[in-house]
């Protein structure tokens, strides 16, 4: 690998990262009738023990004034730019297409699953994906058609911070990433070779001017998968609630 290749490399990933959009973004406002209804509800945001909670998941935010404003920002992005893009999408392409373009993304994801399974000695796990991305790869159409749902294939899904945390890497500071939402330092730094990993499929199977438009694609398909908003609840206490939730859940994605 050239310095300039890794270089380019880079700077693709700086440009689209803000396109990624995984995992909190969304907002209470504009025409929202296209998305179901959101994960969290009022009567789920529940503030009275938060900070008991926190003290039970090992919750460390050393950084909150920053991961407010940031989680601001990421508000006011999904807002005005998030939402009325991925309202769009859902409006004028027919479900049928959608449904093609999350299955092919899918298949790219279950590539990230297949070598962080095979990282944390999974063999069941990468069993089950190395069968899922060869079936829909091959009779799958490049995984437009998702042939190995169809035959009760399992999907696991695996990226790089689980893989850190098998192998005992704490998850350290809550973290709050620009347009990405909430995370923690070693599932920030995990999210950079899963996204290398990715850039390196496009690069693989597509023409230079379509890998930057794949990342849009995929970014857009990514968010009309996610039902969150931003500040739904209208809770004071969101942010503390959607920190403890995202902590658990990454403690149990990574014990499974």
């Amino acid at each position: 690998m050239t310095a300039s290749f890794s270089i380019r490399a880079l700077l693709r990933l700086c440009l689209f990262l803000p396109l990624l959009g995984l995992a909190a973004c969304s907002t209470p406002q504009g025409d929202l009738s296209a998305f179901p209804e959101p994960t969290y509800s009022r009567d789920r945001l529940v503030a009275d023990d938060i900070a008991e909670r926190d003290l039970q998941a090992g919750i460390y935010d050393p950084w909150e004034g920053m991961n407010k404003r940031i989680y601001n920002f990421n508000y006011h992005f999904d807002r005005t730019v998030f939402v009325p893009v991925t309202n769009g999408w859902r409006r004028y392409v027919p479900g049928f297409a959608r449904k093609g373009v999350n299955n092919f993304f899918n298949n790219i994801r279950d590539v990230r699953t297949l070598v962080n399974s095979m990282l944390q000695l999974k063999a069941e796990k990468a069993a089950q994906t190395t069968g899922r991305v060869m079936i829909n790869s091959t009779v799958g159409l490049l995984g437009f058609i998702d042939v190995a749902t169809d035959m009760k294939i399992p999907r696991p899904n695996e990226d790089f911070g689980q893989t850190l945390g098998h192998w005992g890497v704490g998850k350290g500071p809550f973290l709050v990433l620009p347009f990405l939402g909430p995370s923690n330092l070693r599932d920030g730094i995990g999210f950079l070779p899963d996204a290398y990993l990715q850039t390196e499929l496009y690069g693989g199977f597509l023409a230079k001017p379509l890998r930057s438009t794949i990342w849009i694609f995929d970014s857009i398909d990514t968010r009309s998968q996610v039902p969150f908003r931003y500040y739904e609840t209208g809770s004071a206490f969101e942010y503390e609630t959607v920190r403890w939730l995202y902590s658990v859940k990454r403690d149990l994605d990574v014990e499974k």
